[in-house]
């Protein structure tokens, strides 16, 4: 079975070809802020992505193209996405 972070790589790598892609997930970070969840799972996720098809966008687009490439896994549970997309050589905190 495949898991949410490895289908999120997947999707990014085939619509970005990001130069650096890291998906972490922070589910456990979670735990707790809602009746009966224990972090467990693949329910939060963040995204870290420096591709050159964020040349010219601005943070609100770079956004919006992540999450309409990543839509199928939104809509198959994904509870919560953090996205930092950077073109190359912008600076990240990361």
């Amino acid at each position: 079975m495949t898991t949410v972070k490895t289908r999120i790589e997947t999707i990014l790598q085939e619509s970005f070809t990001p130069e650096k892609l890291e998906v972490i997930n922070e589910s456990h970070q979670h735990a707790g802020h809602q009746p009966g969840f224990d972090g467990e799972g693949e329910t939060h996720m963040r995204v870290r992505v420096v591709s050159a098809k964020f040349i010219d966008m601005s943070r609100l687009q770079r956004h919006r193209a992540v999450n309409d490439a990543l839509k199928p896994v939104l809509d198959a549970g994904l509870h919560a996405l953090a996205i930092e997309a950077a073109a190359p050589g912008e600076p990240t905190r990361w």
